[in-house]
C-alpha cells in the first residue's frame, strides 16, 4: 500500500480527554436531570460519537427527554470547567506527530466529540491550524464503530480509503477505521481501559513510535 492521507483520532490519542469527556456528561445529567450514570455507561462514552452516547441515555433511563444537542452543549460547557480545574494533558508524542506527519500527508481529526469539544482540544494543543478537515459528531449520522466518518474525511481529503492510515485509540475507533477500509494502528497509551486494540493491524506504545522508518516498513508489508 502507499500511504496518501492521515487520519487521526482525538480523544484517547492526542489528547487525554476521555475521562473528562464522560465525567461531564454524567455531572450534567445527575445536576440537571437527576440521572445517574452507570459506570458501563461511563465506558461507553469512550470511543462513541454523541450520536450513539444520547441514544444509549434515551434508551436505558425512561423519561429522559434532553434532546442531543442539548446535552453535548451542557456537557462541553461542563467539560471546559473540568479542564479549567484539572488540565487535559497532551498524549506523547501527540504533538510532534502531528506536525511530522503533516509534513508529509494531507491530514483530518475524525472524532465522536462535537465540534466544540473538538475545537477546545485542539485549542489547547496548539493545533488549530493543522487540520485540513475535522469530522466531528454533527458531519455524521452513524459514529464510530461505522465507518462514516472515516470514509468521508478520507473524501474530502481526496484520499481512496485503502491509501489512509487511521490513528485510534479504541475498539470501536479501531472497527470503524476497518470498516473503511483502512490501516489502522493502534496507540496504546491512551487506552487506559484497557480495551482490546487487536483488531489493528499495528500496535504502538505512543505516537512517537510512528517514525518514518514505521511507515515505511507498513507500506513495504503491502498490509
Amino acid at each position: 500500500m502507499g500511504i496518501r492521507a492521515v487520519l487521526f483520532d482525538l480523544d484517547g490519542t492526542l489528547v487525554d480527554s476521555e475521562r473528562a469527556n464522560y465525567e461531564s456528561v454524567a455531572r450534567v445529567l445527575e445536576r440537571d436531570l437527576g440521572v445517574v450514570m452507570t459506570q458501563a455507561q461511563r465506558e461507553f462514552v469512550v470511543g462513541h460519537s454523541w450520536n450513539e452516547i444520547h441514544a444509549l441515555l434515551v434508551s436505558e433511563h425512561e423519561g429522559l427527554s434532553i434532546g442531543m444537542h442539548e446535552l453535548s452543549a451542557r456537557a462541553t460547557e461542563e467539560r471546559e470547567r473540568l479542564v479549567a480545574e484539572k488540565g487535559m494533558p497532551t498524549l506523547p508524542g501527540a504533538v510532534e506527530a502531528v506536525r511530522r506527519l503533516g509534513a508529509r500527508y494531507p491530514k483530518a481529526i475524525v472524532t465522536g466529540s462535537s465540534r466544540a469539544e473538538a475545537w477546545h482540544s485542539l485549542r489547547l494543543l496548539g493545533l488549530t491550524n493543522d487540520f485540513q478537515v475535522v469530522m466531528a459528531s454533527e458531519d455524521y449520522a452513524r459514529g464510530k464503530p461505522a465507518p462514516d466518518g472515516y470514509l468521508m474525511a478520507a473524501s474530502a481529503l481526496g484520499a481512496a480509503p485503502k491509501d489512509c492510515l487511521v490513528l485510534e485509540d479504541s475498539v470501536s475507533g479501531i472497527a470503524a477505521g476497518r470498516a473503511a477500509g483502512m490501516l489502522v494502528v493502534a496507540i496504546r497509551v491512551g487506552n487506559f481501559l484497557g480495551h482490546d486494540q487487536s483488531a489493528a493491524h499495528y500496535i504502538v506504545e505512543t505516537l512517537d513510535d510512528v517514525t518514518d522508518s514505521f511507515l515505511a516498513a507498513i507500506e513495504g508489508s503491502g498490509a
